[in-house]
């Protein structure tokens, strides 16, 4: 663990009372919670500038959507950094921004998602968050991933991976390409949805894991947390990965694929939770696409998977030899019993 005490000292942070630790589980940003003895008071970052390269659009964001909720719902629960002594989002190291968030008592993370109860919380809290954000301006928030859930780009991405990719990889694996080229009709439909007025680009969180959300100790959701990835989009981004995360026991590492099922209790729950808020926000068109929300999300990470398999793994690495193709058959699993089901 790197020496954290010049970083906690610029936030104002006394390094001989506060001890950070290692914290979480999070795969993008390096994250502790900074104790005053046994008792947890902040959580610190450090942002992964590879995957997010304009830090400050992240700072931007959130600013605008706090001074937002400040006036329009200052009950909301909106987790914020704190700034420096010189009054700065990120304090540097280097080349790394770190950032500093109070932490929220009496709350806590749960990384699986195995009850539905918990599903219809998270997803009754994701869209309580867009709901609040409902007449936020959108043009005033920054893309911090340009791209990032894109379904044609990441099919033109996958489309040039059977070309240009590893020979043996495309020989070897055609009947996954066939695969995937036989749910086009996907993409088709997304081309249909953001040229439609019927779909409102919204404030949209990008990341709705069950672990970006807060819960309180009766099992109750609190609020929603990690907000890089906050910037315009469909409503289909959240709901999709909230039903590519939660529906299924299997998580996207299974390679045994009678394991990846689709639990409809978990489906139903994701759709009652995020209508709960969002309900009378959403047009009869969207309100009709909650099922596609997850065709369109398991479709694209499979996409994503399997073009990294054929790209030599350059993208989300490989812990051992074909690790990004059992990634994309899970995938492939799970959005096949998905619209079984619709």
């Amino acid at each position: 663990m790197p020496d954290l005490s010049k970083i906690l000292e610029q936030f104002g942070v006394d390094p001989e009372i506060y001890e950070p630790h290692p914290f979480g589980s999070g795969l993008i940003h390096h994250t502790y919670v900074v104790n005053m003895g046994e008792e947890p008071a902040y959580i610190l970052q450090r942002v992964n500038h590879h995957v997010f390269y304009k830090p400050h659009d992240i700072a931007h964001n959130i600013r605008v959507i706090g001074r937002y909720l400040d006036h329009t719902h200052p009950e909301y629960l909106f987790t914020t950094p704190l700034s420096s002594k010189l009054g700065e989002d990120y304090v540097m190291d280097g080349e790394d921004h770190y950032r500093l968030f109070p932490f929220v008592k009496n709350t806590h993370t749960i990384n699986v998602c195995d009850k539905p109860e918990q599903a219809w919380e998270a997803a009754r809290q994701f869209g309580k968050f867009t709901a609040v954000c409902k007449d936020l301006p959108i043009d005033m928030l920054r893309f911090t991933i340009p791209g990032f859930h894109d379904l044609e780009h990441r099919f033109k991405q996958f489309e040039a991976s059977l070309g240009n990719g590893n020979d043996v990889r495309i020989k070897e694996t055609t009947d996954i390409a066939r695969n995937l080229l036989g749910h086009r009709g996907i993409v088709d439909r997304y081309r249909l949805f953001i040229s439609s007025p019927a779909f409102h680009t919204r404030v949209t969180h990008h990341d709705t894991k069950i672990s970006n959300v807060l819960f309180n100790d009766q099992g109750q959701g609190v609020c929603v947390i990690d907000l890089d990835t906050v910037m315009p989009g469909l409503f289909i981004s959240d709901v999709g990965d909230m039903i590519r995360t939660y529906v299924s026991p299997a998580n996207e590492e299974e390679a045994n694929l009678d394991k990846v099922v689709v639990r409809k209790d978990f489906l139903d729950a994701i759709i009652s939770g995020y209508s709960e808020e969002m309900g009378d926000l959403l047009s009869e068109e969207e309100r009709g696409a909650f099922i596609y929300a997850g065709d369109f999300m398991i479709y694209m990470q499979a996409l994503r998977f399997y073009t990294d398999h054929l790209n030599n793994d350059v993208y989300y690495g490989a812990k051992y030899e074909g690790h990004n193709l059992i990634r994309a058959k899970n995938q492939i699993k799970l959005l096949e019993a998905l619209i079984a089901i619709d």
